[in-house]
C-alpha cells in the first residue's frame, strides 16, 4: 500500500506529460495540414477507386478513370506544397520516435531512437508523384493499388509522429484491415527502400 500511491502519482504524470506532448504534436501537424485537401482529395480517390474497381461498363469505367486522374495530380501537388510548408519547422519539433510504445518526451531523451519526420514526409511525396505519373508504367488496377498504400503509409507517419507507432498501427489494422508490413509491401521499391532506411523497419 506504502507504494501505491507514489506509483500511482508517478503513472498520472507520465500520462499528462505524454498527453501535452501529443497534443502539441496534434496541434503543429494540424496547422500545416489543414491548409491543404489532402485528406478529402484521399478520400475521394479510395471512393473512386472502389467505384471504378465495380464498375462492369468498360466506357463508363474508362470515364471514372479518367476523372480520378484529375484527382490523383490535385493531390500529389496539394502534398508536395505541404511537404515544402512542413520543411520549415525547426528539426527539434519534427523528430518521431522509433520507440514501439509511446514515452514523453522521447525524441529529447532517447535521440538516437528517432527520425526526422521532414525526410519521411518527402519520401512519401516523392512516391505519391511517381505514383501518380505512373512511371512504372502500371495497369490502372495496379497504379490505384500502390497508390492507395503509399497514401495510407503516409497516413501511418503522420499518426505515428502523432501518437506512437504502436498506436499508429493499430488504427490502420482497425480502419483499413491493413498492418504496416503490407502497407510497407504494397508501396513503390523506392519508396519502400528509402522509408525502411530512414525509419529501421
Amino acid at each position: 500500500m506504502e507504494l501505491f500511491i507514489p506509483l500511482l502519482l508517478a503513472f498520472v504524470g507520465v500520462q499528462y506529460l505524454k498527453g501535452q506532448d501529443q497534443r502539441a504534436r496534434i496541434a503543429l501537424l494540424g496547422r500545416y495540414l489543414g491548409k491543404y485537401q489532402v485528406e478529402r482529395l484521399m478520400e475521394s480517390l479510395n471512393a473512386g477507386y472502389m467505384r471504378a474497381l465495380d464498375e462492369a461498363d468498360p466506357e463508363r469505367r474508362a470515364q471514372i478513370w479518367s476523372m480520378l486522374g484529375t484527382a490523383e495530380t490535385e493531390l500529389a501537388e496539394q502534398f508536395r506544397r505541404f511537404v515544402e510548408d512542413f520543411a520549415k519547422v525547426w528539426g527539434d519539433k519534427t523528430q518521431v520516435s522509433t520507440l514501439r510504445l509511446a514515452v514523453p518526451y522521447a525524441t529529447k531523451l532517447f535521440p538516437r531512437a528517432a527520425f526526422d519526420l521532414r525526410h519521411v514526409l518527402a519520401i512519401h511525396a516523392n512516391g505519391i508523384a511517381a505514383t501518380v505519373e505512373n512511371r512504372r508504367q502500371l495497369s490502372q488496377r495496379d497504379k490505384a493499388y500502390t497508390l492507395t498504400a503509399e497514401m495510407l503509409l503516409m497516413q501511418h507517419s503522420c499518426h505515428w509522429y502523432c501518437r506512437s507507432r504502436a498506436v499508429a498501427s493499430a488504427r490502420m489494422l482497425a480502419r483499413h484491415q491493413t498492418s504496416h508490413a503490407q502497407l510497407i509491401a504494397s508501396v513503390s521499391p523506392e519508396t519502400r527502400e528509402a522509408y525502411c532506411r530512414l525509419t529501421g523497419c
